[in-house]
């Protein structure tokens, strides 16, 4: 991709998006533009419909979400030619219907995992797509918050820390690629690739943007809008902090991993 590409990635999740979630999903949004799907595809865990919103040029064919606000929400934004209110465990459809499924950093909330990905195997085609992508091991290990206390001699303190951020962004799981190749294996599936990104610097600058983003949050309540003025002189900080980190995403230490996997002949 060239610069304006990348440019044009960031600045559509940044000027919508509290700075730290923004920042992810541009990451993440990069990829997928790299990325083949088949159709039809099904969204597991389309939430407010905010990613697939700017990520992908034409509408996914199904949305799938529990949640009764966001989902009106998705609806707003037409972005899906179906919205469905239900769980991952029981998805409505007959099987091998799709042919692909995404699922965009949901994975990690659901406690009990494996009927979900058994349930995404089966309503795929022989040899369908299933991309995702959720934290993984080092995400609780490698936070800034973490390591100081660390430094500090207060071990407890910090395993309590890690325990604390999980619990306030959801994490059911933050566990390694083997960990979910495994899983991928025994629900049907055969992993294709996988990669590790967001490394632990921008890791620091999304664990900071949780209280630095009280203000989108006011917005938010107060005006439907987590961006109130969408212009770059007000997001001319969070985009130097963050704008780098598209360049090159993939790392070797990244706190975060992609995958590519297809449903088992």
């Amino acid at each position: 991709m060239d610069k304006q590409q990348l440019d044009d990635i960031l600045w559509r999740h940044l000027s919508s998006l509290p700075y730290f979630r923004g920042f992810l999903r541009a990451v993440e949004d990069r990829f997928y533009q790299e990325i083949d799907l088949p159709e039809p595809v099904f969204d597991l865990g389309s939430g407010d419909g905010h990613f697939a919103s700017v990520a992908f040029r034409d509408k996914l064919d199904v949305g799938l979400d529990p949640w009764v606000e966001p989902t009106l929400e998705a609806q707003g934004r037409n972005t899906y030619r179906l919205l469905v209110l239900g769980e991952g465990a029981h998805i409505p459809f007959p099987n091998a219907y799709f042919g692909s499924v995404t699922s965009t950093s949901v994975l990690e909330h659901i406690p009990d995992i494996e009927p979900v990905l058994s349930e995404a195997a089966r309503i795929l085609k022989l040899g369908g797509k299933f991309v995702f992508c959720v934290p993984n091991h080092r995400f609780p290990e490698l936070l800034w918050g973490r390591k100081m206390l660390s430094k500090l001699g207060l071990k407890r303190l910090a395993s309590a820390y890690s325990r604390f951020f999980n619990r306030i962004a959801r994490h059911a799981h933050t566990d390694s690629p083997s960990v979910w190749q495994s899983r991928l294996e025994r629900a049907g599936f055969d992993l294709v690739d996988t990669w590790d990104y967001f490394p632990p610097e921008a890791l620091t600058i999304l664990e900071w943007g949780h209280p630095l983003g009280l203000p989108s949050l006011l917005s938010k309540k107060l005006f439907g809008r987590w961006v109130l003025f969408p212009k770059r002189w007000n997001l001319a900080i969070p985009w130097h902090w963050t704008r780098k980190f598209l360049d090159d995403p993939r790392s070797e230490q990244g706190v975060c991993s992609f995958f590519i996997a297809r449903r088992k002949p």
